[in-house]
């Protein structure tokens, strides 16, 4: 149970898990195909050489699979952390944002480290980049979609705000 920084602090909710990792697999076959389809623009239309030699073809070697692997498998990861946040870190999206933003610092810097082509180096900073994007705001909605907020127990009367009856302030006089 937990509760995010844009719900009411009010009423509890629920996280439905079945939903949270439904979401997050879907995620991570968005990470794959961004990481894929980056490849086939850069080789195949631009002929940017990425990852692989400008011999290798459209799709590049298996290297590109390799990539396209990792994406999907640093979504997954990314949707663990998050569950894990959302069990009981206060502040849980916000914490998600900034360490898979960070993660994402890191793979968009890493590219420029490896001897390659410099156009070859920014294009794998860009797929980098549309994946971090693509992965915090898929996973955001998906977070926000899988919490549900908890009914209040049956027979209890509430005020038309929510809140229950007894539990506000009393006006000056007794009210």
């Amino acid at each position: 149970m937990t509760i995010t920084e844009d719900m009411d602090i009010t009423r509890p909710a629920e996280l439905d898990m079945r939903r949270l990792w439904l979401g997050g697999v879907a995620t991570a076959v968005v990470a794959a195909l961004i990481v894929v389809v980056g490849v086939i623009i850069a080789r195949g239309i631009l002929g940017i050489s990425v990852l692989a030699p400008a011999t290798a073809g459209d799709l590049g070697t298996s290297a590109t699979a390799v990539y396209a692997v990792f994406a999907a498998a640093c979504a997954l990861a990314a949707t663990g952390v998050l569950n894990l946040l959302l069990l009981g870190a206060p502040r849980p999206l916000a914490f998600f944002t900034w360490i898979t933003a960070l993660a994402g610092v890191l793979a968009i810097t890493t590219p420029f480290s490896q001897g390659a082509p410099l156009s070859s180096k920014v294009f794998t900073a860009l797929i980098n980049l549309i994946v971090a994007v693509a992965v915090i705001s898929l996973l955001n909605g998906v977070a926000r979609s899988a919490l549900r907020p908890v009914p209040p127990p049956a027979g209890r009367v509430r005020s038309p705000d929510g809140a229950p009856l007894g539990t506000g302030t009393v006006p000056p006089g007794g009210g």
